[in-house]
């Protein structure tokens, strides 16, 4: 299932916020050779899971982490501004329109569908919270993630090349991708929304687009 939980709320779902954290150094820095810090733990976190991000997780039967990413507003300090704006000739993304979306991990075990899943649990988010659009830095082997699941971006900027390449990317959320993302992945937006009202109640405003 989807589970939708601001930082402040991982706590409450230790098994769950250890395995994300450990999947990501896993990823990050055991897969993937990037230069990225891992704790005494095992986890790996940087400065941006300090500022209350959502985070948007696949939680497996037994409480662990399947895969997850986490938003930001680009009004306030992000990834793609505070490290990337070289790849955008100097400008920045800053809107309350506009979140950024950051750390999308899998884990070892994760099922095929699990990364649209993910991407497919985006939409009522920003659908629902008045976001109009999601950016995200990305390496060229998610190129080929987007494209299976049929969610490539807009992109904006790119640095590199080949398996070295590192891109910008702006996601708008048009009910021609649901489809899309839905279709490749085996699950309905009607589960992806009911997983949603789940972890949302209730309405409630997102005090960092302010």
């Amino acid at each position: 299932m989807i589970r939708y939980l601001d930082a402040d709320q991982l706590d409450k779902f230790p098994k769950l916020r250890d395995s994300m954290f450990r999947d990501r150094a896993c990823q990050f820095k055991d897969r993937l050779g990037w230069d990225v810090k891992v704790d005494i733990n095992g986890f790996e976190r940087d400065e941006y899971d300090a500022l209350n991000p959502m985070y948007v997780i696949w939680e497996n039967a037994d409480g662990t982490h399947g895969g997850s990413f986490r938003l930001l507003p680009t009004t306030a300090d992000c990834m793609v501004n505070d490290h990337f704006s070289h790849i955008l000739d100097g400008a920045a993304i800053r809107s309350p329109f506009i979140w950024e979306c950051t750390r999308f991990c899998l884990s070892r075990r994760a099922e095929a569908y699990f990364a649209g899943a993910l991407v497919l649990a985006g939409v009522p988010f920003v659908q629902d919270f008045g976001i109009r659009h999601v950016v995200a830095v990305f390496d060229a082997r998610m190129v080929r993630i987007y494209r299976m699941i049929g969610a490539s971006p807009e992109i904006m900027g790119s640095e590199g090349e080949g398996r070295d390449q590192i891109s910008v990317g702006l996601w708008a959320f048009t009910e021609e991708a649901h489809a899309r993302v839905s279709k490749a992945c085996g699950i309905s937006t009607v589960q992806i929304r009911h997983w949603f009202h789940q972890s949302f109640k209730a309405p409630k405003a997102l005090s960092q687009t302010a």
